[in-house]
Order: C-alpha cells, then sequence, then structure tokens
C-alpha cells in the first residue's frame, strides 16, 4: 500500500508593503490601484511585486462591485535567477459597515491567473493557468473614540483565505490563509496605516508540502474623492 508522503512546512520570515489607492470620480464610478513589494528569507531577497489597477461601480447600501488586471512578479528562489511573471485578471464584489465602535469589510475576489511556465531556471513558451477565489473579512475598531476619525488610532484584525479551482489543481485546492493582527493610524480623512503581524500559511502544489509565513506587514490606505473639486 503507497505511503502518504509525509507533511512537510517551511518557516520564513517575510516583509509586506502595500499601498491601496480608490479615487471617486463621480458619484457611480472610482478608480482602484494598489501596488505591493515583498521580501522573504528574513527579508534578505525579493519574493512578488504587484501592480493592479481597476475601476469600481458604487451600487447603493455601500457594496462595489470592481473590475481589474494585476501584472505579479514572482522572484526565484535562492540560487536562482529567472522572475517568473502572471497576469491577473479579478472580479471583486465588497461590502462596508460602518458603525459606532466598528468598522468592517467583506469582500469575495474572482482571479483568473495565467503564469508563465518555467523550467530549469529559464522562461518556456505558454502559461499555466488556474482560477482562485477569496473571502476576505476585516474589522476595524476604533480606541478610545466612537468612530474612526483623524488623529485616531485603532485596532485592525483580518483573514483571508484562497482557495485555487481548474483543470491544472490536484492537490492544493486550499491555496492559503491570512491571519492579520494590528493597529492603525488615521492621519486624515482620507489617509491611514495599518502596521502588524501576518501568518500566511499556504499549501503547495505538491500537496504535503506548505510554507508558514511570519509576516510584517505595513498597508497605507489612501481614498481620494475627485467630486469635491467639480461641486
Amino acid at each position: 500500500m503507497a505511503q502518504t508522503p509525509a507533511k512537510q512546512v517551511h518557516e520564513q520570515g517575510q516583509a509586506w508593503l502595500g499601498y491601496i489607492n480608490q479615487t471617486r470620480i463621480s458619484d457611480k464610478f472610482s478608480l482602484w490601484l494598489d501596488l505591493h513589494a515583498r521580501r522573504t528569507d528574513l527579508f534578505d531577497r525579493w519574493a512578488t511585486t504587484i501592480i493592479r489597477p481597476g475601476i469600481t461601480y458604487h451600487f447603493p447600501h455601500n457594496i462595489n462591485f470592481t473590475a481589474g488586471y494585476a501584472y505579479v512578479s514572482h522572484y526565484p528562489a535562492a540560487g536562482l535567477n529567472t522572475v517568473r511573471p502572471e497576469h491577473r485578471p479579478w472580479q471583486q464584489v465588497s461590502w462596508t459597515r460602518r458603525a459606532k465602535h466598528i468598522q468592517m469589510q467583506q469582500w469575495v475576489r474572482f482571479e483568473q491567473r495565467f503564469n508563465r511556465k518555467i523550467a530549469n531556471d529559464e522562461l518556456q513558451e505558454g502559461y499555466n493557468f488556474n482560477y482562485r477565489f477569496r473571502y476576505l473579512l476585516s474589522v476595524l475598531l476604533p480606541i478610545k473614540k466612537e468612530f474612526i476619525e483623524p488623529n485616531s488610532v485603532f485596532f485592525v484584525f483580518n483573514d483571508e483565505i484562497h482557495i485555487n479551482a481548474g483543470k491544472q489543481i490536484t492537490y492544493n485546492y486550499f491555496d492559503q490563509n491570512r491571519f492579520f493582527l494590528g493597529f492603525g493610524y488615521q492621519f486624515t480623512k482620507s489617509l491611514n496605516a495599518q502596521l502588524g503581524y501576518m501568518n500566511l500559511f499556504q499549501q503547495l502544489p505538491a500537496g504535503n508540502r506548505y510554507n508558514n509565513n511570519h509576516t510584517i506587514r505595513l498597508f497605507i490606505f489612501n481614498n481620494i474623492d475627485l467630486r469635491k473639486k467639480n461641486s
């Protein structure tokens, strides 16, 4: 009888820096842009960079639909040289609730991932393709104030699960889970920073291999409203 391969977990230290911008251009539409730079192996080398623009349509009751495209660069493991590109169209439905002592956001994101084929540290012709579904729950709690407002501190919790799908997915339908705890500071009505610890637990394509990433994460959120200039 064949034995199930032993579970292997690789511990890593990472640092993530992200900038997330939403620019409101009308009552119905806004532009989306998020940029990410990630370091790994105790911050010694690059892991990933992402450029992800999109456009959002605003429905009533704080429900939004966003569609866009991401260009992702996956940097190689130590000792290798070839950066693997990924093209990633994506769509997202999000819902936000703001109330006394709490701010909550949920989203469901659907991604179509075209990963360039690579072998022997060289890019090959064609792409590997799969779908990925993501669900995020984010909770922000103001500290010492009833609402999150300029010059205030708040507590941040979020958790995001990723699920793979597609013909080329065999062993890792579960992709990863990202659990984050930290604090934020609201500089102005439109700008805040969130810093904390994220645990990213990821199953690799082999099925029995996992990455457990202990991550310092700093995200800058910037919401700009251009409608004011036209009023």
